[in-house]
């Protein structure tokens, strides 16, 4: 009985036994499926994951092909190679294919600027030392002759153990933007020494005014006697004040504050007729050679300041030229876009358009790149002292800024020197009305009765040119208000005293002589007004174009102009 009961629990034991060890070897076969299940996934996503990176390689090469000037690279610091993309190779002179397939780094630093080399490899070594972000900008001298900007902005990758193995960065040819920024630069420093120089011109012009008057009028009331013992020193010192003015002219030139006249030409007429005088100024070992344009090229702007421009070129061509050569003058119609403009050294408030181009060019010792920056800034010149102020080039480029254009040069050391003006194009040539500079013999100042029973308001806040003024329309014989500030000008003109007319400087104290004038005109409409100016300040304060009945006359004047432009507008024609 014992026994039989013992024998079927060893049944029972082994039946459950049996029954372990097979939810064991079920268990070990759930296992063993979820291992290769989780596998299965880990693959799968890692296919994905490539395949996603794959597709972001892809996207970041569009978006990078879409804007110029910008590529990849790739340095593996095991191989000591770097790899990059077609932008990168254009950038740093580089065959593409073997961009693509890797070059050594001497070969992709090969083209890099000598005095930016030693920098660039410090920077590159430091950020070598642990992983982290680097940033350089450096050039490169590329195979076709021109400088490139360059910035790289790259990441260093490192492995588990700290150790450096691999460079991504980014190419960005900065090329246009430092050429951009130094344009600005230059058009600043120009900007703020034209203002200082037309600010200095037109404060000398008021004193040249204080000087030259008098002078006329001592000479004018001398008597025979003290014409013979004085007269030659008054001509010297009005000799002296007379280039004073021209180089004070020619300050107003460079800072656009000079007084124009403008008018419709043809700057093909114009250049025809100055042939004979280019000649005789450059001598006969230069040879003159007109290239001009088979159409008309109408422009508008002061005919004689063109004149004077060109004639500046041509004596500076010719001193380039000191063995003999050719000078060429040409001109061209051309429509430039904005890009031209700005490359043609026009500033911020040059507008691209149809443009003539007046271009005077030498075969002479040209300049190099340090001159060349410098060339149109006023008093720089490489002439001899005492040879050369300076100035004309300054003129030139005053000049045609005032003209709404832009002047530029091009030059290399040892072939020569072209110098371009751009005058904005007319499509017409009709004929303009301009102000015709007025002569007169002299004044009649010794018991004149010309202004007899006309009233003259003069304001001017410099004494002594308000002084000079009252005595010579006195000795004229008119009768003389005299005010030194726009208030008081214009309580004269609000009063009921008799005004036949204004003459005042735009210049003033309180309201300037514009503003003046049109506040008197709105109570005596028929008044004419003539405007005094030390320099072109008709284009802020004067606010624009002269209304009817307005003339303006520029500082320093010979008094017998004054008073020839005074009786023009008394007794008109």
């Amino acid at each position: 009985m014992n026994t039989g009961v013992s024998s079927a629990a060893s049944a029972r034991e082994a039946a459950l036994l049996a029954r372990i060890e097979r939810l064991e070897a079920e268990l070990a076969l759930q296992r063993h499926a979820a291992a290769a299940i989780a596998t299965d996934d880990r693959v799968s996503r890692s296919h994905e994951l490539r395949q996603q990176l794959r597709d972001s390689i892809d996207f970041a090469s569009l978006a990078l092909d879409a804007v110029s000037g910008v590529g990849v690279w790739t340095y593996e610091v095991a191989t000591d190679r770097f790899s990059c993309d077609s932008a990168i190779a254009a950038l740093y002179g580089i065959d593409p294919a073997d961009g693509a397939a890797g070059v050594t780094r001497q070969r992709f630093m090969a083209n890099i600027h000598p005095d930016d080399l030693a920098v660039l490899r410090q920077t590159m070594a430091a950020g070598m030392i642990h992983s982290g972000d680097v940033e350089a900008e450096y050039r490169i001298c590329h195979p076709d002759g021109s400088t490139r900007w360059v910035l790289s902005r790259a990441h260093t990758y490192v492995d588990a153990a700290g150790k450096p193995v691999r460079r991504t960065g980014v190419g960005i040819d900065m090329t246009a933007t430092r050429e951009m920024a130094q344009q600005l630069r230059q058009a600043q420093k120009m900007e703020a020494v034209g203002q200082l120089t037309g600010g200095l011109a037109h404060d000398f012009n008021n004193m040249l005014q204080g000087i030259m008057g008098p002078l006329e009028m001592v000479r004018h009331l001398m008597t025979p006697a003290d014409s013979t013992r004085m007269g030659r020193f008054i001509d010297m010192a009005l000799g002296s004040t007379g280039r004073a003015a021209t180089l004070t002219h020619r300050l107003l030139a460079f800072s656009r504050r000079q007084t124009l006249a403008p008018s419709l030409l043809d700057a093909n007429e114009l250049v025809r007729s100055m042939a004979e005088l280019l000649r005789r100024t450059t001598g006969a070992q230069i040879a003159l050679l007109l290239q001009l344009d088979a159409a008309s090229c109408i422009t508008r702007c002061d005919a004689n300041q063109l004149e004077s421009a060109l004639l500046n070129l041509a004596i500076n061509a010719r001193d380039a030229m000191p063995g003999g050569g050719v000078l060429t003058i040409a001109t061209a119609r051309a429509c430039l876009d904005e890009r031209q403009v700005r490359a043609f050294g026009g500033s911020s408030a040059a507008a691209a358009g149809d443009y003539i181009c007046i271009g005077v060019a030498d075969t002479g010792v040209g300049m190099p790149a340090a001159v060349l920056e410098q060339a149109f800034e006023p008093f720089f010149t490489t002439k001899p002292l005492g040879q050369g102020t300076g100035l004309g080039l300054s003129m030139v480029y005053g000049f045609a800024g005032q003209s709404g254009g832009f002047a530029h040069i091009d030059s290399q050391a040892g072939v020569g020197t072209t110098i371009r003006l751009w005058l904005p194009q007319h499509k017409h040539s009709a004929a303009l009305t301009s102000l015709a500079p007025l002569t007169a013999a002299a004044p009649r100042l010794h018991g004149s009765s010309a202004g007899v029973g006309k009233t003259v308001l003069v304001v001017e806040d410099d004494a002594a040119v308000l002084q000079l003024l009252r005595e010579l329309l006195q000795a004229a014989g008119y009768r003389v208000l005299g005010a030194s500030e726009g208030f008081a000008g214009l309580a004269t003109l609000e009063s009921d005293a008799v005004i036949d007319l204004l003459v005042t400087d735009i210049g003033l104290p309180g309201i300037n002589g514009r503003q003046m004038a049109e506040a008197g005109r709105a109570l005596r409409p028929q008044l004419p007004v003539l405007f005094m100016t030390g320099y072109a300040e008709m284009t802020t304060a004067a606010g624009g174009a002269l209304a009817t009945g307005m003339q303006l006359i520029a500082k320093p004047f010979q008094v017998a102009d004054m008073l020839a432009r005074i009786e023009a507008m008394l007794w008109p024609a």
